[in-house]
């Protein structure tokens, strides 16, 4: 069975359990019930350095980035400082 989760990701039942997988490629990125974000591939970018970005914006300020290791599809993003957790997003088996 599969289950989309958002318009990136989708759990699916795998011979070795439940899997949240990349839904561009089917590539399996953590096991249901755990964090993702760490399995993925992931790059920051300072916001302040992005075209358009607003000058009172602080340049501590990150874009994170979080992709398919095996095809580069972008998954997720999030804004934070540098040394705050990932925003924690666990899916349900």
């Amino acid at each position: 069975m599969n289950r989309r989760i958002s318009e990136t990701l989708e759990l699916r039942d795998l011979e070795d359990g439940r899997k949240i997988c990349c839904r561009g490629c089917g590539r399996p990125i953590a096991a249901a019930g755990t964090s993702w974000k760490p399995h993925a591939a992931f790059s920051a970018v300072a916001v302040a350095t992005q075209p358009g970005a607003p000058s009172a914006v602080h340049p501590d300020v990150v874009h994170r980035r979080f992709s398919c290791p095996a095809c580069g599809k972008l998954l997720d993003c999030e804004t934070a400082l540098p040394d705050d957790p990932f925003l924690d997003d666990v899916v349900s088996p």
